[in-house]
């Protein structure tokens, strides 16, 4: 058997003729920007997150950016940015000016050290800080993080790549955020047909700066009250995501059935997941074990090649530690959690629709490697 990290054309499958079809008709009609697709994304968006205000971009990445531009970060501000995160999260802050400090994680949740993180307020003085809610859900300190940058007048972003659809004590982890952004890639909870993003928030104002910015600073057509980019949301992306979001529930489910699978069976094989914290309900985004020992994580990983199990490393290397990032980092507070996470975790088999034998297999795989048994 192959039992891939992950499956995106499963996920289409069933929409596949809708798809076709209705690039046929936008093709026919020439809509590819803005429009009607944009438009019931956005709402769907909003209804479904708790949100007032979504605003679709290119991808991700802009979407950091242009919160982080929304939010008045320029050259030679400080900007916190967690050690644990994709590049993305970090070179949004060099891209719009702002000077990133980088902040340890907590090993429990792979959420940000609450500590280190109040430290670096204090000595800092940042102008905003971003948080990414990595694996599937968030930090077990969110609440205590927004309390503290409300307290000390830092504007926070919250990275929600990873987290579309998590709820937190009853509600959408997006619906308390200052602002916060989603990506769209592929290969996400909910992903597009190619890239795009989103940033989400309960201002208007923020909002409103937001779609300017990624509309060349418009203030009309040909009226510019700031200097933005280009970065809007095409309509294609925009409907296959409408269509997308018509199963969005079933998949979320079926991710969390897996994610559960994990939790109760892979103990038994010598492996111990990650565990969101308390209060939430995750997405099913990714299993996420951290193994201490590395000879123990090499023959885990030569026995999932051999026996054509797909994994990943997420993330194999912290911020403060990449090459690109020397010139850039003014500091960084905590400790090296960050690091030990990067050479420790390992990702498993986790997406929508995994079937019942796929997920036996992968766990008899990580048995017989975790027991010393030969890769066959």
């Amino acid at each position: 058997m192959k039992v891939p990290f992950i499956d995106i054309a499963r996920y289409e499958a069933g929409f596949q003729p809708q798809w076709l079809e209705k690039v046929a008709s936008m093709s026919a009609e020439a809509q590819f920007i803005g429009g009607a697709e944009v438009g019931a994304l956005e709402n769907r968006l909003k209804s479904v997150l708790g949100v007032q205000h979504a605003v679709g971009c290119a991808n991700g990445t802009d979407a950091l950016q242009l919160g982080l531009r929304a939010l008045g970060v320029g050259v030679g501000d400080v900007v916190l940015v967690p050690n644990a995160t994709f590049w993305a999260t970090f070179e949004a802050v060099v891209n719009v000016g702002g000077v990133p400090v980088t902040v340890d994680i907590d090993l429990k949740d792979g959420g940000i050290d609450l500590q280190a993180f109040e430290d670096a307020v204090k000595a800092e003085r940042p102008k905003a800080a971003v948080v990414a809610h990595l694996y599937g859900w968030g930090t077990g300190h969110i609440r205590a993080l927004r309390a503290l940058c409300l307290q000390h007048g830092v504007q926070l972003l919250e990275d929600g790549a990873q987290c579309f659809g998590v709820r937190h004590q009853g509600e959408s982890l997006f619906e308390g955020a200052l602002i916060s952004t989603a990506s769209f890639y592929p290969a996400k909870v909910l992903g597009a047909a190619g890239d795009a993003g989103a940033v989400f928030t309960n201002d208007a104002a923020l909002a409103e700066h937001v779609r300017r910015l990624g509309n060349h600073g418009r203030t009309a057509h040909y009226g510019f009250g700031d200097v933005g980019w280009n970065s809007r949301l095409d309509a294609l992306q925009a409907a296959f995501l409408n269509l997308s979001m018509n199963y969005i529930d079933v998949r979320i489910q079926s991710r969390r059935q897996s994610a559960e699978e994990y939790r109760r069976r892979l103990p038994e094989a010598g492996l111990t997941p990650m565990n969101p914290p308390a209060g939430y309900v995750e997405n099913g985004y990714c299993n996420v074990c951290l193994i201490p020992n590395v000879s123990q994580k090499e023959r885990l990983e030569t026995s999932l090649k051999a026996r054509s199990v797909g994994f990943g490393n997420i993330y194999p290397g912290a911020m403060s530690v990449q090459s690109g990032a020397a010139k850039y980092l003014k500091k960084h507070y905590g400790g090296t959690n960050a690091e030990l996470l990067s050479k420790s975790v390992l990702n498993l088999p986790l997406f929508a629709y995994m079937k019942d034998d796929e997920l036996d297999y992968v766990i008899t795989v990580v048995r017989d490697a975790m027991s010393g048994g030969a890769p066959s």
